[in-house]
């Protein structure tokens, strides 16, 4: 009987634990000193010339992919956020508290640009089910201003060049992605 009134206090204590720390996960955004730094080239899919650079805040956690750019008040053009996922699949993105629209790119594992969507701000009372999502396939998803893709002529099937990830993404970086496959 102890035994039993034992590991009941355990378990208890372990999901109390447990949802402290999702709950503190999600609940607390990530300062901008968190976000490590790095710059992407875009280039043409077909001559391989530089159609841009963007500056790139990295979003490589969970917490840092859910909370997005939904603290940051603006954008330049030239700046952005990349969100990196340990694998290539389908993703959907939402314009969750954002207060400026965005460009969203989906880039697959060897850096080619597989959609790219104009996402404009959804009505500021729309719940989270409401929210419109922008789907696409790949590794990294690029947020920018909404039209840059357009001013520098990035499209589908151009390449987005990210240092140690994708083939030829030899800039300097300031940090180091680690693959996963």
């Amino acid at each position: 009987m102890r035994t039993r009134i034992l590991v009941g206090v355990l378990v208890v204590s372990l999901f109390a634990a447990g949802g402290v720390v999702a709950f503190d996960y999600v609940r607390s955004p990530p300062a901008p000193s968190e976000y490590e730094t790095t710059t992407v080239t875009a280039v043409d899919g077909n001559d391989g010339t530089e159609l841009a650079a963007v500056d790139v805040r990295i979003a490589d956690t969970h917490n840092k992919r859910y909370t997005g750019l939904s603290n940051t008040t603006s954008l330049d053009d030239g700046e952005g956020m990349l969100f990196v996922h340990d694998s290539e699949g389908e993703y959907s993105y939402v314009m969750r508290n954002m207060e400026f629209p965005l460009d969203i790119v989906f880039v697959d594992a060897d850096g080619t640009i597989t959609r790219i969507h104009h996402a404009p701000l959804d009505p500021a009372d729309e719940s989270e089910g409401q929210l419109t999502r922008y789907t696409g396939h790949g590794k990294y998803v690029l947020e920018v201003p909404m039209g840059y893709t357009n001013r520098t002529g990035i499209s589908e099937g151009d390449r987005l060049l990210i240092p140690n990830e994708t083939a030829d993404g030899t800039a300097t970086p300031n940090r180091s992605i680690s693959i996963r496959r």
